[in-house]
């Protein structure tokens, strides 16, 4: 089934997406194509292979659901070399102005 012109535009507004008129035309095409090679796969015929094929006869295992202490219940200054005033003091990062200025 082809997707139109109509359907992304459609769409695109209940997305509240704005795209121009010609990136809706280039999605139209992208999006049959999709459901084109899904129609290509659905000729597959996977009647040998088991339903649960990769996640095997026992199902996916599930963790136990257990309460674990928190990373955090220790002090703030643990987890940082230096403090000041209840803040992590780290490195200052490059800003674009610094770039401008060493000629990068």
């Amino acid at each position: 089934m082809p997707v139109t012109r109509e359907d992304v535009l459609h769409i695109a507004e209940l997305a509240r997406l704005g795209i121009d008129s010609e990136r809706a035309d280039r999605l139209t095409g992208e999006l049959s194509a999709i459901l084109a090679h899904m129609e290509v796969l659905s000729q597959v015929d996977t009647s040998s292979v088991p339903v649960t094929a990769g996640v095997g006869a026992g199902g996916t295992p599930l963790r136990p659901d257990v309460s674990v202490v928190p990373q955090m219940d220790r002090a703030l200054e643990t987890f940082a070399p230096s403090m000041r005033d209840g803040f992590f003091i780290v490195p200052r990062l490059a800003t674009h102005e610094d770039s401008a200025e060493s000629g990068a």
